[in-house]
């Protein structure tokens, strides 16, 4: 039905739970006919993902540069692997084949791929949903760092609320099928609108 790329960790975390959410998702994913775009790799949440929406049935097309075959070490067991040069060429390629955009718990790589496509969504070069599975509450003190940007006005309440978030695989996913993007006013003056 739709490819949906989620970016995560390489690590699996210290809890157990990502994992287990992990597998969730890519399972949910792959029963409600949607294909799996990720980083490529076959180790940590990357890994868990991948495997898990494989075995419930469902395609998975990985998108690796080709410096971080061996350090992420490459998924040689996916429907398709895709190996691009730089990271900018995996990010691009990856909002390229992707219809939307989930982010599983991770660290900086996780958060930079989010943020990108969470800017252009903001600038309007892309009307995708975007997602938080926000595992073992894994996300709350990056939320409320948005609270604080919005009180200090370096964000707009309805640039945070294109950021779909939950704790189901499943309500997530049904909420990116109802998704709406927000009528973006971003660059025009705040007087005239």
């Amino acid at each position: 039905m739709k490819r949906i790329s989620v970016f995560c960790g390489s690590s699996s975390g210290a809890s157990q739970m990502y994992t287990d959410d992990a597998k969730r998702l890519g399972t949910q994913l792959a029963k409600e006919g949607n294909t799996l775009v990720y980083g490529g790799s076959k180790v940590g949440l990357m890994g868990t993902v991948a495997n898990a929406a494989l075995q419930a049935g469902g395609e998975v097309i990985g998108v690796i540069p080709r410096m971080l075959m061996e350090r992420e070490i490459a998924h040689t067991g996916l429907t398709d692997l895709i190996i691009v040069n730089t990271m900018h060429e995996r990010k691009a390629k990856m909002e390229e084949l992707s219809d939307g955009f989930i982010a599983l718990p991770g660290g900086p790589g996780t958060m930079e791929e989010f943020f990108e496509v969470y800017t252009w969504a903001q600038l309007g070069e892309h009307k995708k949903p975007i997602g938080m599975l926000n595992s073992h509450h894994y996300y709350d003190k990056l939320l409320s760092f948005f609270d604080h940007m919005i009180e200090q006005q370096f964000l707009r309440s309805e640039y945070h609320s294109m950021i779909i978030v939950e704790t189901d695989p499943h309500q997530l996913i049904e909420k990116f099928r109802q998704y709406e993007p927000p009528i973006l006013t971003k660059w025009i003056n705040r007087e005239q609108t």
